[in-house]
C-alpha cells in the first residue's frame, strides 16, 4: 500500500488496501505459523471492531495496524500489554505530532488515547493459543489521524482537526521505535510495576468522579488508581473500594 514501508524498526510490514480486521488477519498468521512480530496495516478494514466487539469505523487516512507478538509474557501477565501499548503510541504520538504539548495528551483506562478529552485512538488487545503452550497477541492500533466518527457515545477528534496533522505511515514510523521500548522496559511482565506508574501519570481522571459501565450495572464512584494487576479501583460513595476489570469509564461533570 501506498506510503507505508516494508519494515519499520526491523520489523516486516504487510499492507493492505482492504482488509477485514488487521488483528484477525494477525491471529489467522499466528495459527498458520507465523512467528512475529510483525506489522499489519490497513488503508481500510471492513470489520474493524474495538472493545466488546463494537464496530470501530475506519476511514481513510487514519492509522488501522495490529503488532502481532508470539509468547510476548507468561499468560498470567499478558494483560498487562495493553498498558505497554498505550504508553507506547502515547509516546509516538508526542514524538511524532512537534509542538503538543504532553500535558495534553491523556490515557484513558483501560486502552483509549484522549487529546484535550477527546478520544483519537483505541487500543484492542487480542489473543490466542496457535499452538499449546503458544500464546499469540495481536495489539490493534486505531488512531483518529485525519477524521473522526460522528457519533460515539464518547466525544472524539482527530489530530488535524486538532492542528497536527500526521500521517499513518509517519505515526506508525513513530510508533515503531516507541513500542520495543516500552515492550523492554515492561520485560515479559517483570516490570509491569515501573509501565502502571508511567500509565499513572499519564492518565485522564485520576481523583476524579466517574461512572463505569459494566455489562450488567453501572456504578459511580471516585477513581482511585489501578492496582497491581492494572484493575480500576473505584471509592464508591458507602466507603467501599471495587476493582474493576473490564468496562467503559464516563467522567461525571457538575
Amino acid at each position: 500500500m501506498e506510503g507505508f514501508p516494508q519494515a519499520v524498526g526491523g520489523i516486516p510490514v504487510v499492507s493492505f488496501e482492504t482488509i477485514g480486521s488487521t488483528n484477525t488477519e494477525a491471529l489467522a498468521r499466528a495459527h498458520a505459523g507465523e512467528k512475529g512480530p510483525l506489522w499489519l496495516v490497513a488503508g481500510r478494514q471492513s470489520a474493524g471492531r474495538g472493545r466488546r466487539g463494537r464496530p470501530w469505523v475506519s476511514a481513510p487516512g487514519n492509522l488501522h495496524a495490529s503488532l502481532l507478538l508470539v509468547d510476548p509474557a507468561l499468560p498470567a501477565a499478558a494483560a498487562g500489554i495493553c498498558f505497554v501499548a498505550a504508553l507506547a503510541l502515547h509516546d509516538a504520538v508526542i514524538d511524532a505530532a512537534h509542538g503538543l504539548a504532553p500535558t495534553r495528551l491523556k490515557l484513558k483506562w483501560p486502552n483509549d488515547l484522549l487529546l484535550d478529552g477527546d478520544k483519537v485512538a483505541g487500543i484492542l488487545v487480542e489473543g490466542t493459543s496457535p499452538a499449546p503452550g503458544r500464546l499469540a497477541v495481536a495489539i490493534g492500533f486505531g488512531v483518529n489521524c485525519v477524521s473522526s466518527p460522528a457519533l460515539t457515545d464518547y466525544p472524539s477528534s482527530d489530530l488535524a482537526g486538532a492542528g497536527f496533522p500526521l500521517s499513518a505511515p509517519a505515526l506508525l514510523t513513530a510508533l515503531a521505535r516507541t513500542m520495543p521500548i516500552r515492550l523492554a522496559e515492561w520485560n515479559r511482565g517483570a516490570g509491569f510495576a515501573a509501565i502502571r506508574a508511567a500509565w499513572l501519570a499519564r492518565a485522564a481522571g485520576i481523583g476524579g468522579a466517574i461512572e463505569v459501565r459494566l455489562a450488567d450495572r453501572t456504578l459511580a464512584g471516585t477513581f482511585e488508581a489501578i492496582d497491581a494487576a492494572g484493575g480500576l479501583v473505584l471509592q464508591r460513595a458507602d466507603g467501599k473500594r471495587e476493582t474493576i476489570t473490564a468496562g467503559d469509564i464516563f467522567p461525571i461533570t457538575g
